[in-house]
């Protein structure tokens, strides 16, 4: 490792600052880099203890004084004269100066920021590397040292300008890039950077310096999560700092950052970055991890597998990956073969009703293949399946799950942000079972297998334990893969058709079976020489989420309709406010409480289905309203003011909201800002002393209830409530498109 050597004639100047002690910065193999330029602590305090012997008995210099002003009035003069002047030995001069000031590690005074933008452009690479190492050690000093840096902007576009290839000489890069990471180390710094465009540079720049090949290794983290673990690369240093820096500025930009990022420049950094995922993937699943004193001649990057990951996940998030979406009337006819009038019978009689057996034609049947062809041709080869099992599961990695309210994915990222990226988790992404009909009870093959690489909770399937599967499944173990589309693009197709139709969501016939129906699947003994045959099965699950249930709609009706309403205005310091906010609020727990002991509330609301707005006789919107008027008459025959005050209090007393079953309504407000009249965001304890308020005039507060209740039934309107279930509609299918998307840019099957 190279070592900055002082020249041992430069005369002493102390800079003592009157905020900060004396500080020495190191840059060691644990910051950044391994490789990164450090000063030999060792050999400058003796180099400081041959500075006193040398001076001992004789008369110190007057002119610099150990004080912050001395360093503004006498170095900054010097500094400037030297700096603007062409002459050489003005040169050596304020070389040996930034080396000096270096060394004491000194708070930058504000006016050497202004010197800073000249010396960084200077035609010396040595006052360029200098500059921007006292710059980098300053921001790493305090956050008001860091905030000053990066509060100048002269400074700060001029460091940017150093990256290549708009500069040639790779050490001043390699200083002006990590000059860049030490600023990173605030939140500020990084915003700021992101303003002025450092972001692409550091992208084209990696681009442009990359190596054609990658090798890279695993090192251990600061956590024990196997996510954190570091990536290592086996060759270049300039690429890996730049590497470094943008992974970091990635995954500190919002979405509108991230949709400015030019594409083309987007999509050929992300090849680049899912060529490293892929390899540390397979490194990871193996468990290929340098030990303590290894990799001495690698560069230790400061990516985690965490953080790759991240970058990725986020780079893929706008990107429209499925521009040939399949139109909703060709799912109706090429999964289930349903004409019109087959549909509507569907709907109107087996849908969350009865089960339903499709039966294919021999047109139909041509029709489907187009869909499942190329999945069928694959799975359902003897030759290939099961052999080739787990060289798919070793291409995929956990899809962690989402909140079924989360409208922010960034949001989402930042919750599973120390998790991201890991294998599949055995009971979580994938389940091996079978069903003992002696015990009548499910058994778990790897409860049965114990000795897996991971054993912890939750349980880490690394490829040893994926090699098993093969046997699993030759012993009639089941196999069980959750969210097939967020994996293979095939699926997301049909997945996304599907959700066309129904608002949110084989080779043979398609069975339906409603939530709630208990069922089987059983193997055939049809095979010539006696042994089962392959039996697949494709189970496309039709989510749907609190809000796209009918209680969803209902509550979205009446969160609308307050919202509306003059009262809703009405302060919480009044009487009146309080007694007409946690009457509304009481009516909303009514909803709940109806919906816990009437299934139609549970059933799927289609009134966001894409089909109502093709469908020429309007029957299934006419149905969706006929739903809603029954709803609203069993609201108003059904709603019980004691038990819905019963259940706030049950929920107060435990410490819990009683409200959190509907604070998704939160995010009906399209500008993400907390809705007026929207009191349920209170906290508990707030919450807390309304009610006792309200308890407190219990006569008054049923009396407004009443009246709550009974204006809201006679008032709202079903066209209008559709309007904004609409929105908030859109709104989920954009945050899962983006987690689709982004997961799908963690697999590379």
């Amino acid at each position: 490792m190279k070592q900055i050597k002082f020249h041992e004639k430069i005369e002493k100047f102390s800079f003592v600052s009157l905020a900060f002690p004396p500080v020495v910065f190191t840059w060691l193999p644990s910051s950044h880099l391994g490789s990164r330029r450090n000063l030999n602590l060792a050999e400058m305090e003796a180099k400081e203890e041959k500075e006193k012997e040398r001076n001992s008995g004789k008369r110190k210099r007057r002119g610099f004084s150990p004080s912050h002003s001395d360093g503004n009035t006498v170095i900054f003069p010097l500094l400037l004269a030297a700096a603007l002047s062409r002459s050489n030995t003005h040169t050596t001069l304020v070389k040996k100066c930034l080396t000096k000031f270096l060394s004491h590690g000194q708070p930058i005074p504000t006016p050497f920021l202004s010197l800073c933008p000249l010396l960084l452009n200077s035609k010396s690479p040595q006052i360029a590397i200098l500059t921007a190492r006292i710059l980098g050690a300053a921001s790493l000093m305090s956050f008001q040292m860091n905030q000053q840096v990066v509060s100048d902007s002269p400074t700060l576009k001029a460091l940017i300008s150093l990256m290549p290839p708009s500069h040639k000489n790779m050490i001043v890069s390699m200083a002006a890039c990590d000059a860049l990471l030490d600023l990173c180390s605030t939140c500020v710094a990084r915003h700021r950077l992101l303003h002025f465009s450092a972001l692409e540079t550091l992208m084209f720049a990696f681009l442009q310096v990359r190596r054609s090949s990658i090798l890279i290794s695993l090192g251990t983290g600061d956590d024990v999560n196997i996510a954190s673990l570091r990536i290592v690369f086996q060759r270049g240093e300039l690429p890996v700092l730049l590497l470094s820096a943008a992974i970091i500025l990635i995954n500190t930009c919002n979405i509108e950052q991230l949709r400015k990022i030019p594409s083309k420049l987007s999509e050929c950094f992300s090849v680049f970055l899912k060529e490293v995922w892929k390899e540390a993937h397979k490194q990871m699943l193996k468990g290929n991890i340098l030990g303590p004193g290894q990799g001495m001649s690698l560069y230790f990057s400061s990516v985690t597998i965490n953080n790759l990951a991240e970058s990725i996940f986020r780079l893929s998030i706008n990107v429209d990956q499925f521009p040939a979406l399949m139109p909703s009337e060709m799912v109706k006819r090429r999964i289930f073969c349903f004409s019109e009038d087959d549909f509507k019978r569907f709907i109107l009689s087996q849908w969350e009703v009865l089960p339903c057996v499709v039966r294919r034609f021999s047109t139909a049947s041509l029709e489907a293949e187009e869909i499942f062809a190329s999945l069928m041709q694959t799975l359902c080869s003897k030759e290939f399946f099961p052999s080739a099992l787990s060289s798919i599961l070793q291409g995929l990695t956990s899809c962690l799950p989402i909140d079924s309210d989360e409208l922010d994915i960034l949001s989402f990222l930042t919750e599973v942000r120390n998790k991201l990226g890991c294998p599949l988790i055995n009971e979580q992404d994938i389940r091996v079972l079978r069903t003992d009909n002696q015990l009548k009870q499910e058994v778990r093959f790897f409860e049965e297998n114990v000795d897996s690489c991971f054993v912890k909770a939750p349980q880490i399937l690394c490829a040893d334990d994926i090699l098993k599967f093969e046997e699993a499944y030759n012993k009639g173990y089941t196999i069980a893969l959750r969210g097939m589309e967020f994996r293979f693009e095939n699926f997301a197709l049909i997945a996304d058709g599907l959700a066309s139709v129904f608002g949110q969501p084989s080779a043979g016939d398609v069975l339906y079976i409603p939530r709630g129906f208990p069922h089987e699947a059983c193997t055939h003994y049809s095979s010539p020489d006696g042994s089962a045959g392959l039996s697949l099965h494709l189970t496309l699950g039709i989510e749907v989420e609190p809000p796209f249930e009918w209680e969803g709609f209902m509550q979205v009706a009446l969160f609308y309709w307050n919202h509306t309403q003059h009262q809703h205005h009405l302060s919480l310091k009044s009487l009146s406010g309080i007694l007409n906010a946690m009457s509304v609020k009481l009516l909303h727990i009514v909803i709940g409480l109806i919906s816990d002991s009437d299934p139609t509330f549970r059933k799927a609301c289609l009134v966001a289905a894409a089909s109502l707005e093709s469908d020429a006789n309007n029957w299934l919107d006419l149905c969706q309203k006929t739903i809603f008027s029954n709803l609203i008459e069993k609201i108003n025959r059904e709603s019980r003011f004691l038990e819905a005050l019963k259940s706030v209090e049950v929920a107060i007393q435990r410490n819990e909201d009683p409200f959190q079953r509907i604070r998704w309504l939160r995010s009906l407000n399209q500008e993400g800002e907390s809705v007026e009249g929207c009191e349920w965001v209170v906290a508990p304890s707030g919450v807390q002393d309304i009610f006792r308020l309200y308890v407190e005039y219990k006569e008054m507060a049923e009396t407004v209830f009443m009246e709550v209740k009974s204006k809201f039934c006679s008032q709202v309107s079903y066209d209008h409530v559709t309007t904004v279930y609409r929105i908030l509609h859109e709104k989920y299918k954009k945050a899962r498109k983006q987690y689709m998307n982004g997961m799908h840019s963690l697999h590379y099957v």
